[in-house]
């Protein structure tokens, strides 16, 4: 099977076996197309199921002054999954990845943003433009409730359930999950929708989308981070902050106040307590005092 045919199946296969979102699908496809793109120049005739161990570790090899440990990872991940596939339906005997090792990598913790922060980072919005209020609105959202910035933006009015206090939540793999909603966070929102999404002229394809543009149209993932880079530099806020670091800020402090990890694991949404302790930020000091505390030698 050529490349092109094979690859299409592969992204079915993604869709409907996997139950991965168009995002998750689109990065698989990605690394498959930077091997195909390698391969071909290697030979034109070659097919996918021709590929060996020895053509793999060649492109990894080209690829590792690039880019980083952890995007090498992620590819050979990918690319693992896509032979993977191809073994399912008896187009290849055995997976060429098999032999090759991923990066040993060091689990980085990225930058934690305080309270004080956060308010700082609130307090440089400018209230009297009309997108102050929706920016004000974006940053409790992602703090209060920990979220994504996939499933921010994709939030809708009809997953709002402030009655009930929950958000309807749709996370990776269009996996959905209620999240419980402060009161404080649900004024904002509905300060946002009351004085400035309901005054806007919106496209009626994103009539139910919450958080939309000056266009009417729905948000991208781009202009949150723009949003979160712009404010963290008028705070004066010297970390490397993304808009992750709100989620990841919710998860700490939520730790640090004695939440268990698994309610914390079950609010972002993961399917692993491994993939939340990644998340959580416990300073040395802490565990020193923890230690002096708790254990009956210290």
């Amino acid at each position: 099977m050529d490349w092109k045919n094979t690859i299409e199946q592969f992204k079915l296969f993604l869709k409907l076996e996997k139950q991965l979102s168009d995002n998750s699908i689109a990065a698989y496809v990605n690394d498959v197309n930077k091997l195909k793109n390698f391969v071909l120049r290697h030979d034109k005739q070659l097919l996918p199921e021709q590929v060996d161990t020895a053509l793999i570790q060649g492109f990894i090899y080209q690829l590792s002054d690039l880019v980083s440990p952890h995007t090498q990872a992620r590819l050979i991940s990918g690319l693992r999954l896509f032979y993977k596939f191809l073994l399912l339906e008896n187009i290849v005997e055995v997976n060429p990845l098999d032999l090759i090792e991923s990066p040993k990598l060091s689990r980085k913790l990225p930058d934690v943003l305080t309270l004080e922060e956060i308010d700082r980072m609130i307090a440089a919005i400018d209230l009297s433009k009309p997108v102050g209020e929706r920016n004000r609105s974006i940053i409790e959202t992602l703090y209060g409730c920990g979220l994504r910035v996939s499933e921010l933006i994709n939030l809708k009015l009809s997953d709002l359930y402030f009655d009930e206090g929950f958000i309807k939540v749709t996370g990776k793999g269009d996996k959905q999950r209620f999240v419980p909603v402060s009161e404080y966070t649900m004024k904002y929102i509905n300060i946002y929708i009351k004085y400035i999404r309901n005054h806007q002229k919106i496209d009626p394809a994103f009539s139910d989308i919450l958080y939309l543009n000056r266009r009417g149209k729905q948000l991208t993932r781009v202009m949150i981070f723009h949003i979160i880079k712009s404010l963290v530099k008028k705070a004066g806020i010297n970390k490397n902050i993304s808009p992750h670091s709100l989620r990841h800020s919710f998860a700490t402090h939520l730790l640090e106040n004695g939440a268990d990890l698994r309610s914390i694991q079950l609010l972002l949404g993961h399917e692993s307590i491994t993939t939340t302790e990644i998340y959580l930020h416990l300073d040395k000091q802490k565990l020193h005092d923890t230690l002096r505390k708790f254990h009956p030698r210290a």
